[in-house]
């Protein structure tokens, strides 16, 4: 059975946290009225109806495509087995691939579902960019970012009905959560995830950084609309770059041949 908050205790903790002047890093935006639990099952929700609607997530089916999962699985596990991803054991880090070559995105919701567009694959160059793309999506989910924003962008009474299981609430909310707009905070936090977690491995840790490369390469005509309200990509090369000198990353691997093997494997 579910568990219901009591909107009284809620409010009061609130009230409470407020006048104390929480900072958590950020003050009282910081504020999360989900439990990781919460972010588990939210996650199991939006996933579920995201595999469900084939036309418009149309998902790889990972029995008939193993190499590519099998390939992308294994970044993933670099990822977590860095040290440095704090829910590694809570979270479920499933990923699924969009087929959607117009698409340059990932995306990852509470509790650890990845998300990752064809397109964005056959976009990127070699192996450390896509592990930085993946890094930054769950230094997103790690930090519990969405549900954060949702906290803050929601009343109450809509949080706790997605709490309590609101089925309908949640497919009304699963559009939302893929197209969330996170604040510059939080995006240059993911950012600095990103370069921590592959600081680990022995790829290049400003991997990540590659993809605005690339964009700024192209005059910002490739920009992505979901990219339109994020801090500008020269700002972003720079962070990832000056983060990976700051916390004295030595790896330099890209592995570029492989990928372009794993590029074609996908259909």
């Amino acid at each position: 059975m579910r568990k219901v908050f009591n909107i009284t205790v809620l409010l009061s903790t609130m009230a409470i946290l407020t006048n104390c002047g929480m900072t958590n890093g950020g003050g009282i935006k910081s504020f999360n009225l989900f439990t990781i639990q919460n972010d588990k099952e939210l996650g199991k929700e939006v996933a579920a109806e995201i595999d469900g609607n084939r036309q418009e997530y149309p998902v790889l089916d990972s029995a008939k495509y193993p190499v590519p999962y099998r390939y992308i699985y294994d970044i993933r596990n670099k990822i977590l087995n860095s040290g440095n991803v704090k829910h590694k054991d809570d979270f479920a880090w499933r990923i699924r691939i969009i087929q959607d070559d117009e698409t340059k995105n990932a995306f990852c919701t509470p509790g650890g579902y990845i998300y990752v567009y064809t397109g964005l694959i056959k976009y990127l160059d070699s192996e450390e960019q896509l592990a930085g793309v993946i890094a930054h999506e769950i230094g997103h989910a790690d930090l519990r970012h969405s549900t954060r924003q949702m906290t803050k962008s929601y009343g109450v009474d809509v949080m706790l009905s997605i709490i309590a299981g609101d089925q309908a609430l949640i497919r009304d909310l699963t559009a939302s959560i893929i197209g969330l707009k996170f604040s510059r905070t939080h995006e240059t936090e993911a950012d600095k995830a990103s370069v921590t977690f592959l600081c680990g491995t022995d790829y290049d840790a400003a991997g990540g950084a590659k993809f605005f490369e690339k964009i700024e390469a192209e005059g910002g005509a490739a920009v992505p609309e979901w990219l339109s309200t994020h801090p500008s990509p020269d700002n972003r090369i720079e962070y990832f770059y000056n983060e990976a000198t700051a916390q004295g990353c030595t790896g330099k691997e890209t592995y570029k041949s492989r990928y372009q093997q794993f590029v074609r494997s996908l259909p």
